[in-house]
């Protein structure tokens, strides 16, 4: 019987989601019998178990920094500068998506200020990070604390990659100039193709770090990420190389955490899509830690979705009524639902095997729970990206999604176990 019961949690996850789209969500779903404050507390457990990744950010105040995390997530500059959070006395961190984080940026301040110690950020960070990229403004020649932070990083990790983004280009360009373009600086003889002003500010900062102790390399790559009001075009002038630079260099994963290659060949590049995949790739990395956590009721996960589906919702500005419940439950269709079911019995079954149910209970439940969260959020995705233009999507457009997603969303969430474990 209990088995037979959980080919119901799919439907009370989509009646739950009808249910609290009425109003505010109530203290305690009755279809779940999960609390938000014990679906709070199992996030937690679950967050610790696997935090996500952390790039260091290392630079001045008004390098930069802010830029390249707004370039690299999509995030709007107003919603960074409100999510930093202080970790020590003069460094914090912003955690992307907040709700279900797939990276964690560092930034230390005070860097390049009169009395600042960075020994305690520099201790802090180097045990969090597993990538570190400098960001030294091009005009400013004065970027010794910003060099001597790497400089110790690498005697004591001298394996370490170090990514050094030289940013605000246009600053020392001359009046009217504007980008080069094809980007030129990952190829040989850039230095006659752009003004000399700015070949000599990118070469005395190169000379100036010289060669850094160990033997990682060492990736130089010029940038101008600006905002639209700046009216400077390309806005993410230098970005792909940026995004090239830190593919060769980390185990992160970062571009399929943050984008979704799927997406691009489909021509599917808007903002909605960006975003959601992230809050996706977020809520399917909190399932796979939830599903590896010891005693962590099976209700958190159909609730864990239930949050996903509310926060797609959001970003498509799109409300779920009991309309469009019932509309997308029909497009998936009733074998999803069964398989659904089966999926989440199957993980039940097998934590109730002695020993077995305390390693492989764990491993199936972790890869079960990210990828039918991954396919649940994809297929949710495409239907509310139509929705939000008031046009209709086919079911086997959802069904195809949602199958090719559960594929990927095992496959993906085992990639990132295996690069985060640097």
């Amino acid at each position: 019987m209990k088995v037979l019961n959980k080919l119901s949690m799919f439907v009370n996850l989509l009646t739950g989601l009808r249910r609290t789209t009425r109003g505010a969500a109530t203290e305690k779903d009755p279809e779940s019998g999960m609390s938000d404050a014990a679906l709070n507390e199992a996030l937690r457990r679950a967050r610790a178990a696997q935090p996500p990744p952390v790039v260091w950010l290392l630079g001045k105040t008004q390098s930069g920094k802010t830029s390249i995390i707004r370039s690299l997530t999509g995030s709007p500059d107003a919603e960074i500068g409100n999510g930093f959070q202080s970790c020590t006395r003069t460094a914090r961190f912003y955690d992307h998506p907040a709700d279900a984080p797939v990276v964690r940026f560092l930034d230390t301040q005070g860097l390049g200020e009169v009395d600042y110690d960075p020994a305690e950020d520099l201790a802090f960070c180097e045990s969090q990070a597993q990538l570190i990229i400098a960001v030294v403004k091009v005009s400013d020649g004065l970027q010794d604390a910003v060099f001597d932070v790497l400089r110790a990083v690498r005697r004591r990790r001298p394996d370490w990659p170090v990514i050094v983004a030289q940013t605000c280009l246009h600053e020392v360009y001359p009046p009217g100039f504007e980008h080069v373009l094809p980007y030129p600086f990952d190829e040989p003889g850039w230095e006659t193709r752009v003004p000399s002003d700015l070949t000599r500010a990118l070469l005395f900062q190169r000379d100036r770090l010289g060669a850094l102790p160990g033997n990682g390399p060492v990736a130089w790559v010029p940038v101008d990420l600006t905002l639209p009001e700046d009216d400077i075009r390309p806005a993410d002038y230098g970005l792909d190389a940026l995004w090239s630079a830190i593919q060769q260099a980390s185990r992160v994963g970062l571009d399929q955490r943050l984008r979704d290659e799927s997406d691009r060949e489909g021509g599917q590049t808007d903002s909605f899509s960006q975003a959601a995949h992230q809050q996706i790739v977020g809520y399917a990395m909190t399932s796979a830690a939830l599903g590896a956590v010891p005693l962590v009721d099976l209700a958190a996960l159909p609730a864990l979705q239930m949050k996903m589906l509310h926060k797609l919702g959001e970003l498509a500005g799109v409300r779920w009524n009991k309309r469009r419940v019932a509309e997308f439950s029909a497009l998936l269709g009733p074998g999803i639902v069964v398989g659904y079911g089966l999926r989440l019995a199957g993980r039940s079954a097998i934590k109730l095997i002695p020993v077995l149910g305390q390693t492989g209970g764990a491993a199936y439940g972790a890869a079960t729970g990210a990828a039918m969260t991954f396919a649940l959020g994809k297929a949710a995705r495409l239907y509310l990206a139509h929705a939000a233009q008031g046009r209709s999507v086919r079911a086997e457009d959802v069904r195809k999604v949602f199958d090719e997603a559960l594929r990927r969303g095992r496959d993906l969430i085992k990639t990132f176990g295996q690069k985060d474990g640097s």
